[in-house]
């Protein structure tokens, strides 16, 4: 009996393998297809951006230097943030990585296409079209925040090809040439929508296997550690994501966008760790730690280039921090998971979804309270953000249902199940 049921389970095993090795093959087919018939399209509309001899020298380094600070965020902040799986590191950091870099070609095609001079001349490729990829792939980043270990790479193409193109209509189209909001760090343009369409999606895919999410409850002291290596490098280069939003020679909103969103960043980070405490009975939690302490720099990127005085920023991060917190102890489970059917991976919606909410109400409700020519209106702003959650979440939707007549069946949560490992695993 004992030799039919090892027999029986060599058998199934071998039958995954083939699976898996099928299902690779046409996903790197389908992959290999949409990059070449990016370079054909790159070939057709585009031209590299002559540099401005007329701007000092010092305007492109800086940028540079801006954009090197987004894209170590892209890379390692993100994908580090995301190895709290124990068993799933190669998919945080390497699926991060094509994410990124499939999710910058297509966006700098996409943008312009919503343009109102749309691809009728040749786009121009430089360092601030680069900026706003990288701005676009952090939406796409959010998303998968949501969906991480659930979802196979053909899921992940089909997820960072509609999103990319709904978040660009929804930037360009909405956002800026229909209402013209004031969103220099992208509250509500990315983390409000990379939230909220990630959640959608993720309602319609369901709540995965119970062992999937005791996967996620019995994290390594190993992965708490990598994903607070993300946390601390997300932190330190999140003030480049908001200035990098704002004109090059727009110095004295650059200057402040730089110091409130560090004293943002301070305030959350303070108001997690005492929320945390609160929360747990004295005892400190490192998913808290690891994510809601960046809430203030999600909630502070609508209202970060005014004058909102050094007070402002640390009580909006404060705010964020402790709100976020208490999402992951009593919203993320209890909740949205257990009420609504919508199981969140990362917590985007603790992280990203509420303080980009307390962010957006901020900006509507601060141009009451001081008086600044960078502020937008109250009711633009407050349109912005009701386009963005209704747009985000029916293109979310949308995108889930593609994706879920796609699921592969592989097990969730484990790197072995499309990448080649080592044979010994360290807990």
């Amino acid at each position: 009996m004992m030799d039919d049921s090892r027999e029986a389970h060599l058998v199934g095993a071998a039958a995954a393998a083939k699976f898996n090795v099928y299902h690779s093959r046409i996903y790197a087919m389908v992959l290999g297809f949409i990059q070449v018939a990016l370079l054909i399209i790159f070939a057709v509309v585009t031209k590299s951006s002559k540099w401005d001899e007329n701007k000092p020298a010092g305007k492109n380094a800086q940028l540079y230097n801006y954009l090197s600070g987004v894209m170590l965020m892209m890379f390692v902040g993100f994908g580090y943030l995301m190895t709290f799986l124990r068993h799933y590191g190669l998919g945080a950091v390497g699926f991060t990585m094509l994410i990124t870099c499939l999710g910058a070609q297509i966006s700098l095609l996409a943008e312009p296409l919503f343009a109102a001079d749309s691809w009728s001349h040749k786009v121009e490729i430089g360092l601030p079209e680069l900026m706003n990829a990288m701005f676009c792939v952090a939406a796409c980043l959010i998303s998968f925040g949501g969906l991480i270990g659930k979802v196979g790479p053909m899921q992940l193409l089909i997820l960072v090809c509609f999103e990319v193109v709904f978040y660009s209509a929804n930037k360009i189209l909405i956002l800026t040439r229909w209402l013209d909001i004031v969103d220099c760090g992208g509250t509500i343009v990315i983390h409000m929508f990379g939230a909220y369409f990630g959640l959608a999606a993720a309602l319609v895919l369901g709540v995965p296997s119970n062992k999937f999410i005791n996967n996620i409850a019995t994290a390594s002291t190993q992965s708490d550690v990598l994903a607070l290596i993300g946390t601390t490098v997300l932190w330190v280069y999140w003030p480049s994501f908001v200035v990098g939003g704002l004109p090059s020679d727009a110095t004295a909103q650059q200057g402040l966008a730089l110091v409130n969103t560090l004293l943002a960043l301070l305030g959350s980070t303070v108001g997690t760790f005492v929320s945390s405490a609160g929360f747990s009975n004295g005892e400190l939690q490192p998913a808290d730690i690891q994510n809601a302490a960046l809430a203030g720099g999600v909630s502070i990127g609508a209202v970060a280039n005014l004058d909102i005085t050094p007070v402002g920023a640390i009580l909006i991060g404060c705010l964020a921090g402790a709100v976020s917190t208490a999402g992951y102890h009593y919203i993320k489970v209890q909740i949205l998971q257990e009420k609504m059917g919508l199981h969140d991976s990362c917590g985007i919606h603790c992280l990203h979804g509420m303080p980009s909410l307390i962010g957006g109400l901020a900006s509507v409700i601060i141009p009451h309270i001081i008086s600044d020519s960078n502020a937008g209106g109250s009711g633009t702003q407050l349109a912005g953000i009701g386009l963005t959650l209704v747009t985000s979440i029916a293109t979310g939707l949308f995108t889930g249902c593609i994706m879920k007549l796609l699921k592969d069946g592989n097990e969730m949560g484990e790197d072995h199940a499309y990448w080649e490992v080592a044979k010994a695993r360290s807990n």
